[in-house]
């Protein structure tokens, strides 16, 4: 049995940009400008009847225009090859170097999450949005999306089987009503 190669994922390509092969870029990594240097190569995820199926591609060039990540690869020098591979998904070899507290979701599903020393539940799975990441949360009777950021998750370890939380007040639990802003705007009566 050949052995699975450990994959990072990198980035989505949104859509074409201009007509010179450049492609919009949503990134799934905290190091674009280390991650798309010229010569990486990728590891495409697309659908099985599609002409890049099976096929890798190399960065020519990577970019910040307007606000947006726009990368450019060898052999996709015009709009139309760059409209073919719009919703692909960019995976890279994770051999030896990585990022820091970056994991893959498999390392983090099935973990205690903690919160004061106490466990809450377990790491159901990973969401991965454009904005950032939510760990999502399996407790006794719900599930409860945590935004995974520094502020919320200053913990993960894997290797001790844990993800330790600080969530705000509410996130996990009701709020009693004497400890919510009170509503009325009513001030108290003035003594005389």
């Amino acid at each position: 049995m050949a052995a699975e190669r450990n994959q990072l994922r990198v980035g989505r390509l949104l859509k074409a940009h201009g007509l010179k092969g450049a492609l919009k870029l949503e990134l799934y990594t905290d190091a674009p400008e280390r991650r798309f240097v010229p010569g990486a190569e990728f590891t495409l995820q697309v659908p099985e009847a599609s002409s890049w199926h099976g096929k890798t591609l190399t960065v020519r060039e990577y970019r910040v225009m307007n606000g947006n990540s726009v990368v450019f690869f060898e052999g996709v020098d015009d709009r139309t090859t760059a409209e073919s591979l719009v919703r692909a998904i960019l995976w890279v070899d994770q051999d030896g170097e990585s990022e820091e507290d970056a994991w893959y979701d498999h390392q983090l599903v099935g973990l205690d999450v903690v919160r004061d020393d106490t466990v809450i539940g377990r790491l159901l799975r990973v969401e991965h949005l454009p904005a950032q990441d939510l760990l999502i949360v399996k407790t006794e009777d719900r599930e409860v999306m945590v935004p995974f950021v520094q502020a919320f998750v200053p913990t993960v370890d894997p290797a001790a089987g844990r993800i330790v939380i600080t969530p705000p007040a509410g996130l996990f639990e009701e709020l009693p009503a004497d400890d919510a802003p009170d509503a009325g705007g009513d001030a108290p009566a003035a003594s005389e």
